[in-house]
């Protein structure tokens, strides 16, 4: 028996991680309120460790797009994974060339390439989806701001949101 109604849990569900960090940032300042140097670096640790868990859930809060799209992503030691009705595959990260946001078919997709030239479409609103903030936020040089920017863009153009570079040859 639940006390909530069950659009509150899944609200306070999805708000989660940016309420720990600011619980913890909290914690740190009612910390850092005893006195003496002790207890304000402590306090001061708990605020800045509480403020970056806050940063990052607010992100990935933002990255999440609902979740009720056609298809279901797993992401595994350095593979995503995406099952759809019609189309499907898996693309490792460690072979990604690039990332692009597009529209397909009428709703949002990842377009995400490999050196080899295999192409992977997931929808944005796909099951499991949450899970490619951190699988995106691992390849080299990404610029999330920049992800997240796209991610609110309005429907239409393509935004490239990341690129391999390759080292260039000298001869």
């Amino acid at each position: 028996m639940s006390f909530l109604r069950p659009e509150a849990a899944e609200t306070l569900h999805r708000w989660r991680e940016p309420l720990a960090g600011a619980g913890a940032a909290l914690l740190g300042l009612w910390v850092i309120s005893f006195g003496g140097p002790f207890f304000a670096m402590l306090g001061g640790g708990a605020v800045a460790v509480g403020a970056g868990l806050a940063v990052i859930g607010w992100r990935r809060l933002r990255f999440a797009r609902g979740g009720n799209g056609p298809g279901m992503v797993e992401v595994d030691e350095g593979q995503v994974a995406y099952f759809g009705p019609l189309h499907g595959g898996y693309v490792a990260l460690a072979d990604m060339s690039e990332l692009v946001l597009m529209s397909r078919h009428g709703e949002r997709a990842w377009r995400l390439r490999q050196s080899d030239g295999t192409v992977l479409f997931v929808p944005v609103a796909a099951t499991g989806s949450e899970a490619l903030f951190d699988a995106f936020a691992a390849l080299p040089g990404i610029d999330m701001q920049a992800l997240l920017a796209a991610l609110d863009a309005p429907p239409g153009a393509a935004h490239i949101v990341w690129r391999r570079h390759r080292p260039r040859l000298l001869h």
